[in-house]
């Protein structure tokens, strides 16, 4: 099946671009967000195949995978055709929550995939046909050894969207054990806070292979968005084999299982939990061991792969197309 589907997200596609199908990636010569092609920092196979806008018109697509409302005037311009098409949401509702209304709503031509349940929950989806299919992450190499007293933090333009991505709760744990923030946009973050460097290290926009190396030497990952769909560094650092601290939110309440991590809203609680893990190495691997065995089986890339599969052969033989 040949899958036109954009670079977005790269994590959640270096998982989607495993399967057995060919994956179409829009590819303009300035590389901007509607045509970056190919991943630099994730190891993509060679069935994920960087496509010109003026190819399209004249290659052959199954389904096309919609990620962003602006994408679906480009694949009817760039196709000249109508293609089955999948929309799927990979974000919490903005604005009205939860009366939100999502940009798919009543739609008898589209079927809208939500990443998480919660998501599926809090937007208006009107009569629109929904699925969701839960995330799935390739296991990282990287293996846990907890050996830095440190609390290491994933997560991307923390400057930018500061209360979204509970930035400015971080000195409250920089000051039980230095942080080590890890993502894109992270390099303003310690003049930001106010942070030294010796409470707070930030490492921009580093390959998906180094960060996976660097998360599992720290002794804790933290997590702390309040409103976002389902962070997948939480899941990489839970496939790692680390000890989770997060902010009972969203879909993390039912990702992080019991004793596989410590959840609360209250952030005195996690703090303090902090304090815990740091001073006992062998409590924080043992919570690891179980939120690494909680990852293997909810957010495994094969079944990720299986229920994409099945939902893909729905959609090309029910949307129909031209």
């Amino acid at each position: 099946m040949n899958i036109l589907i954009w670079h977005v997200h790269g994590a959640w596609t270096t998982a989607f671009v495993q399967g057995k199908h060919r994956y179409l990636l829009p590819t303009t010569p300035d590389r901007g967000p509607y045509g970056l092609g190919r991943a630099r920092t994730y190891p993509w196979p060679e069935n994920a195949v960087e496509v010109s806008p003026e190819q399209l018109a004249h290659t052959e697509v199954d389904v096309v995978v919609l990620q962003r409302p602006g994408e679906e005037e480009l694949a009817r311009r760039w196709l000249r055709r109508a293609v089955p098409t999948i929309y799927v949401e990979h974000n919490t509702p903005k604005g009205d929550v939860p009366n939100t209304r999502h940009p798919m709503a009543d739609r008898d031509d589209v079927l809208l995939v939500h990443v998480t349940h919660f998501n599926e929950l809090f937007w208006d989806n009107g009569s629109t046909r929904t699925e969701v299919v839960e995330h799935g992450i390739p296991q990282p190499a990287a293996t846990y050894t907890g050996e830095l007293e440190r609390i290491a933090v994933a997560t991307n333009e923390p400057v930018r969207r500061w209360r979204v991505t509970g930035t400015d709760l971080m000195p409250r744990f920089a000051a039980v054990a230095p942080l080590d923030v890890f993502g894109m946009g992270v390099a303003g973050l310690p003049r930001r806070l106010g942070l030294p460097a010796d409470r707070l290290r930030a490492y921009d926009d580093p390959t998906q292979a180094a960060m996976h190396a660097e998360l599992a030497r720290r002794r804790v990952y933290l997590h702390l968005p309040r409103w976002t769909s389902l962070g997948l560094s939480l899941l990489e650092a839970m496939a790692i084999g680390m000890p989770v601290l997060a902010l009972a939110t969203t879909e993390a309440v039912v990702a992080v299982p019991p004793g596989g991590g410590v959840l609360d809203t209250k952030v005195d609680t996690l703090v303090e939990a902090a304090e815990w893990l740091l001073r006992d190495p062998d409590a924080a691997r043992r919570m690891g061991e179980r939120a690494q065995r909680a990852a293997a089986t909810r957010y495994g890339v094969d079944r990720f792969l299986s229920d994409w599969d099945r939902l893909l052969e729905t959609a090309s033989g029910q949307l129909g197309g031209e």
